[in-house]
C-alpha cells in the first residue's frame, strides 16, 4: 500500500544538514513514502535546490518566507520576490502567513509579506502554504480581505480552538495536523476538536526537527524530531477520530497530492 505523506519537513534545518539522507532512508523503512520540502526564508532557496535534485520525486516543495523572516522583503520588490520564489518550480507558495508571539518581524512587515505572497499565488495559480500564530483575527482578515480568487490554501501544524477551526473550514481550508495532537494533558481541546475535521480536508506532518511528539515510547537524542515519527502521530489522529489507520493514511495520502500537485 502507498504510504504517508509527511506535509512539513524543515529539512534546511542546521540539526539535519549532516545526515539528511539517514532521516529520509529511516523515515521510508517506516513507511513514510514522500516529504514537504518547507522554505522560510530566501536563504532557503539554494539549499531546498541542492536537496530535490537528488531525488526530486520525493519532494514536494515550498517557496516562501515565514512570518518570522518577513523583514526580508524589506530589500525585495514584487517582481523581485516573484522572481526569486519560482526559481525554484515549487508546487505551493509559503510558508507565509502571521506569527505575533513573538514578532519577530513587526506585525506591518508581516502583513505586506503575507499580502505580497498571496499575490504571487494568485498570479502563478499556485496553492498557499500557511502559518498562524496568536494572530487568529487578523489572519482571517488578510484572507477575506483578499478573498476573490483566493488560491486553496492549508494552515499547517494546527493547535487552536474549535472556533478557529469552524473559520478555517468555512473558508475552505485544508488543515494539518503535527505530533502537538500526542499531549494528551496540555491538548484536551484540539484533541477534540480535530473530531469535526473532514478527512478529505486533513493532512499530517511532523514539522521536524521541531514539535517531537510528548508520548514517543523512547525519546530521541537532542529531542530532534524526524519524519519517521509521523506513523507514530498518524496512529494518535486515527484513533481520536475513531477510524482505521489505513483510512487515514490514504485520505491525508491523497489530499497531499491533490493539493500539491
Amino acid at each position: 500500500m502507498a504510504g504517508f505523506i509527511d506535509i512539513a519537513c524543515n529539512f534546511t534545518h542546521e540539526s539535519l544538514k549532516d545526515n539528511l539522507n539517514e532521516v529520509i532512508t529511516n523515515a521510508e523503512l517506516e513507511g513514510v513514502e514522500k516529504f514537504v520540502l518547507l522554505c522560510a526564508s530566501l536563504a532557503d532557496l539554494e539549499l531546498i535546490k541542492g536537496i530535490q535534485i537528488y531525488a526530486p520525486e520525493k519532494f514536494f516543495i515550498t517557496a516562501g518566507i515565514h512570518p518570522h523572516h518577513a523583514k526580508e522583503i524589506l530589500d525585495s520588490n514584487y517582481d523581485d520576490l516573484l522572481d526569486r520564489l519560482q526559481s525554484i518550480n515549487p508546487n505551493a507558495i509559503g510558508e507565509t502567513g502571521l506569527d505575533y508571539f513573538r514578532n519577530i518581524s513587526p506585525p506591518d512587515v508581516q502583513k505586506k509579506s503575507f499580502s505580497m505572497h498571496i499575490e504571487i499565488a494568485k498570479e502563478l495559480n499556485l496553492p498557499l502554504y500557511l502559518h498562524q500564530r496568536n494572530a487568529h483575527d487578523g489572519f482571517i482578515r488578510t484572507i477575506k480581505e483578499n478573498r476573490n480568487n483566493f488560491p486553496k490554501f492549508i494552515v499547517h501544524c494546527f493547535t487552536g480552538t474549535q472556533k478557529e477551526l469552524d473559520e478555517y473550514l468555512e473558508l475552505g481550508a485544508y488543515i494539518g495536523l503535527t505530533g502537538w495532537i500526542c499531549d494528551a494533558n496540555r491538548n484536551i481541546d484540539l484533541r477534540q476538536s480535530i473530531k469535526n475535521i473532514p478527512i478529505d480536508r486533513m493532512m499530517i506532518e511532523t514539522d521536524c526537527p521541531y514539535l517531537i511528539p510528548r508520548n514517543l515510547p523512547i525519546k530521541p537524542k537532542k529531542n530532534i524530531n524526524e519524519p519517521k515519527y509521523l506513523p507514530h502521530i498518524a496512529n494518535e489522529i486515527a484513533d481520536l477520530i475513531g477510524v482505521e489507520i489505513d483510512e487515514l493514511k490514504l485520505a491525508t495520502r491523497n489530499n497531499a497530492i491533490n493539493f500539491f500537485s
